[in-house]
């Protein structure tokens, strides 16, 4: 028999189950909700801010200047063969004093190929007592180039034809006042003869660059030139000669020369020194 002072009310019992029963619900759903969190946090990426995506351009190479072709370019009008009578005085043997060689003599088998030095046009063809068949080249800049003594020009070459540099304009002959078989060539600013050697192969990027100066001096040394043999009418008989020069004749055909030392008068120009070299 339990005692009426122990005895609890049903309805009571009721109560404090469901209260407990509510108790141990809140507990599980708060247990619930942390190990849920601590789930989350666990396996969520973790997150910022987005960097910005800056497109990097290739680098660029700077492109090196173009150079612009040279304004003036020089070719050799006969490649390879050497000069044998330089620009300068000279005295030839039947001569009594030294004039001025206005040009350069380059040996070479009549028939060769004579190249034009430079671009240009073709100025005037011709014959003359001196010169014999030759050819006047117009250039830029106020230059002009003559090629002398020829056999005859070249195919198509005639007043007001262009030629590139290294077109062949004539052909090596022996025509004129000569001497054999060669090239008498010349190069002009206007009427001033220049020295040749100093042009041929050589570029220059502007007309201000042409060496004018130096090429128009003349060296105040008088070459004495050696000949193969003389030009019709000059020598008039063995042994006299304009200028007392003694003459002799060789078995051979050729003849030999003996220039007197004479005193010979100078330009007054700047001296530059002149290489030696005998005409064909």
């Amino acid at each position: 028999m339990i005692s009426k002072t122990l005895a609890v009310p049903p309805q009571h019992l009721r109560v404090a189950f469901f209260t407990m029963l509510g108790v141990a619900a809140m507990a599980g759903t708060l247990n619930g909700a942390l190990a849920l969190g601590d789930w989350v946090a666990r396996t969520a990426p973790v997150t910022g801010p987005t960097p910005a995506i800056v497109p990097i351009a290739p680098p660029v190479e700077e492109a090196e200047p173009e150079t612009p072709p040279p304004a003036f370019q020089f070719a050799a009008p006969l490649p390879g063969r050497v000069i044998n009578s330089p620009f300068g005085l000279r005295q030839l043997p039947w001569e009594e004093n030294g004039r001025l060689h206005e040009g350069v003599d380059i040996a070479a088998p009549g028939g060769a190929a004579v190249k034009v030095a430079a671009d240009g046009v073709v100025k005037a063809t011709g014959l003359s007592p001196s010169y014999g068949r030759y050819v006047l080249v117009m250039h830029k800049g106020g230059l002009t180039t003559l090629y002398a003594h020829l056999a005859k020009p070249a195919t198509g070459v005639k007043r007001g034809a262009y030629l590139h540099r290294g077109d062949t304009v004539a052909f090596v002959g022996n025509s004129g006042r000569s001497t054999g078989s060669h090239l008498h060539f010349e190069i002009r600013k206007g009427d001033k003869a220049l020295n040749p050697t100093f042009f041929l192969d050589r570029s220059f990027a502007e007309a201000s660059d042409l060496p004018l100066k130096a090429a128009g001096r003349v060296s105040r040394k008088v070459h004495k030139a050696t000949v193969s043999k003389w030009p019709p009418g000059v020598l008039a008989k063995a042994g006299t000669t304009p200028g007392g020069v003694k003459v002799a004749r060789l078995k051979n055909g050729r003849v030999r020369a003996t220039i007197p030392v004479a005193t010979v008068p100078a330009p007054a120009v700047q001296a530059v020194s002149a290489s030696a070299g005998s005409t064909t």
